[in-house]
């Protein structure tokens, strides 16, 4: 009876643990988007209908629904995370700043849209998330050369930025040829983390501060240290997308007519639609995704992997690399991909060569030193997951009957040593035998 209970339960999960996100389907397939009114689900229905477009589960839910929770039973019910609830004061159900620092400390993604209502929650979100939002409440991001261009004048807080991270892993290989319109707030990098990017960057003329009020001290953002967009990979390579602006994300932002002042081209439609969708593939595991496989080494003129090497053997070293294109995995083609063999430190280091295939593969002579070393690949390349593999192997010297007979190197001891035995056999003849 307790069995049938069992499996019972476990059969709503069913569908959720069959979509969900695994290394050989790395594209995360459900995800919580939490709102802080359902009506963004209109109102931002094109950016929702992209992602259930590519195949997306996307799960609405008020942000204060007291029946949220990330987790059931030990397992996760979602694979990323869209939080669209920039003034939410505090989570309902079982969500909290922790719980979503947890759901990303366990390899799952977020994105954060904030804007000038951004609550504290929200904020503290993104500062450990490596961003720091303005302190001012108030202030947003004015640009009175790099605004976009209306029929009122305006306070110049729509902003129209060009001012995209050169990457084509990470906003795709088609140029983004319209400027990008941003109303919102703006954020700095936490200069301790290495791994915050920026993504669209205000331009040199901007500022942060409150458009109501005269400016009495200095802003504390200007120029392009500004940040509209910001993006994170963490080390267990979950990915994190930050936005100072709610409204870029919405149909009207989509669909408007941009022309950025001083510019006499005016586009037809602004870039907010090609430059989200692309972000949200990397962000979503899209493309980006590197898997490792098939590991080899042995030696030279061999097939089977050894359990040791001795020194000066030669071996051959091989693994194939491929990239997640967001429908199947495709051979990654790189010219940089370094192998190590490391005890202590790196005493053999090389470039592996590719088939263009998926396939790098190099060989060498394994060092004059006995021990236990690794292969070491560590591959970290901007926009692409890192790849960390390692595999143990000892190596012993020669045994005493695998050294040469007469080594090369000791000939001249050996010619001393018979040169020796020669003079004392001369010597003693000619002391004998001399009158």
């Amino acid at each position: 009876m307790s069995k049938l209970l069992i499996f019972l339960t476990l059969i709503p999960l069913l569908p959720i643990l069959t979509t969900s996100f695994s290394p050989e389907n790395p594209s995360s397939r459900r995800v919580l988007v939490l709102l802080d009114d359902l009506a963004l689900k209109s109102s931002h229905s094109v950016f929702f209908n992209s992602l259930q477009s590519r195949g997306f589960d996307l799960d609405f839910k008020l942000a204060d629904d007291p029946k949220i929770g990330l987790h059931r039973y030990g397992q996760y019910l979602y694979d990323a995370l869209i939080l669209f609830c920039p003034t939410t004061e505090r989570f309902g159900g079982s969500i909290d700043l922790a719980a979503i620092l947890d759901f990303v400390d366990s390899g799952h993604d977020l994105i954060i849209a904030a804007d000038s209502n951004a609550s504290d929650l929200i904020r503290e979100i993104a500062t450990e998330s490596g961003v720091d939002f303005d302190e001012d409440p108030a202030a947003l991001v004015i640009d009175h050369i790099s605004y976009a261009v209306s029929n009122t004048e305006g306070d110049h807080t729509l902003i129209a930025s060009d001012e995209y991270i050169k990457s084509d892993v990470i906003l795709g290989s088609k140029k983004i040829e319209a400027p990008v319109l941003f109303q919102g707030i703006g954020h700095s990098l936490n200069p301790s983390n290495s791994l915050v990017l920026k993504v669209l960057s205000a331009s040199p003329s901007a500022y942060s501060s409150n458009p109501k009020s005269k400016l009495s001290n200095p802003p504390s953002l200007t120029g392009s240290a500004i940040s509209l967009v910001s993006i994170v990979q963490a080390r267990n390579n979950a990915r994190i997308l930050i936005s100072g602006s709610l409204s870029m994300f919405s149909n009207r932002f989509f669909r408007s007519e941009v022309q950025k002042a001083g510019s006499p081209t005016k586009h037809e439609k602004s870039g907010n639609e090609q430059f989200l969708t692309e972000l949200s593939k990397w962000v979503f595991h899209e493309r980006g995704h590197l898997k490792a496989m098939n590991v080899r080494h042995h030696k030279a003129g061999e097939a089977d992997e050894p359990t040791i090497y001795r020194v000066n053997d030669d071996l051959e070293y091989s693994v194939e690399i491929y990239e997640w294109s967001g429908t199947s995995w495709e051979p990654y083609v790189a010219d940089d991909v370094q192998v190590q063999f490391y005890m202590m430190s790196p005493y053999v280091l090389k470039n592996l060569s590719t088939d263009k295939k998926g396939s790098y593969f190099t060989a060498f002579k394994v060092p004059d030193v006995y021990g236990v070393f690794q292969f070491k690949v560590e591959y970290r390349r901007l926009g692409y997951t890192s790849l960390s593999l390692s595999k143990q192997i000892p190596v012993r010297p020669f045994k005493h009957n695998e050294y040469e007979r007469f080594i090369p190197a000791a000939y001249p001891y050996y010619g001393a040593a018979f040169s020796m035995m020669t003079g004392f056999f001369i010597f003693t003849a000619v002391h004998l035998y001399s009158k």
